[in-house]
């Protein structure tokens, strides 16, 4: 790995996968379960094209990396420290010519990237409206958990744009959101395919799910096997620590 800068207040994590490591401001918004979930629900074929819209520190750019054979992946984010961060940790893993970071409103990614061109898209996004509990619109974690710099639409209308027929997109969202996403999926032509609710435990209900979608596809809906997070003693279950890393879940 290459030496980068680490800046004041920043710290290397390791992801727990192929040596990956990622650099991460705790003052600022770090990822989460979610982000590493949804990178273990792609399918990703070999010599892909790959854009994850909102990528934040880059988690997912970097962990479809290392867990694919993935010819290029775009990760897009238009906050300018995050996205710094983001590029010292594809530095820092020496991903230079499979991942690229672009500084960008992801509204522009039709600037950058063409039309119909890409194979999979993915995106972990602001899960909470700009009205939801919103304190400073210009904090980095303000931005991260609520619809200010975009909607979910405009998440779900680049995505259709960005991919070829065919193509697959890939959610984790709030099941709140549920029919938001369905109706918006359906709209812009991203045929829902794959679901799958994430539970605290077997005793509460469910507060993420995944979802796969296939451009232009014909109807035709899986429900996937619930997964739990924690067992009833209040550990993680053995799929968590699986698809996680226990050393790294436990952080």
């Amino acid at each position: 790995m290459k030496e980068v800068l680490i800046k004041e207040h920043e710290r290397i994590d390791d992801l727990q996968c192929k040596g990956l490591k990622i650099i991460q401001n705790p003052k600022g918004f770090c990822f989460g379960i979610d982000a590493v979930l949804l990178s273990n629900f792609c399918e990703i074929s070999k010599n892909a094209l790959v854009v994850d819209l909102g990528t934040g520190t880059g988690i997912i750019p970097i962990l479809i990396a290392g867990k694919s054979r993935a010819k290029k992946i775009y990760g897009i984010e238009i906050q300018n420290e995050v996205a710094d961060m983001a590029n010292r940790s594809v530095k820092l893993n020496n991903l230079e010519d499979r991942v690229k970071i672009l500084n960008e409103d992801l509204k522009n990614t039709l600037s950058f990237i063409d039309v119909n061109s890409v194979d999979v898209v993915t995106s972990n996004p602001p899960y909470m409206n700009a009205k939801s509990g919103l304190k400073n619109p210009e904090d980095s974690k303000a931005i991260s958990r609520h619809e200010i710099k975009c909607t979910l639409e405009d998440i779900i209308y680049t995505a259709s744009r960005l991919l070829k027929h065919n193509g697959h997109f890939y959610l984790v969202h709030r099941p709140q959101r549920l029919v938001d996403i369905m109706c918006l999926c359906r709209q812009y032509k991203l045929e829902p395919k794959k679901i799958r609710f994430i539970h605290p435990n077997k005793n509460k209900k469910s507060n993420l799910l995944l979802l796969k979608c296939i451009k232009a596809a014909k109807p035709e809906l899986k429900f996937m096997k619930p997964l739990y997070v924690y067992n009833e003693e209040g550990s993680y279950t053995d799929e968590v620590y699986e698809i996680y890393g226990k050393e790294s879940i436990e952080k």
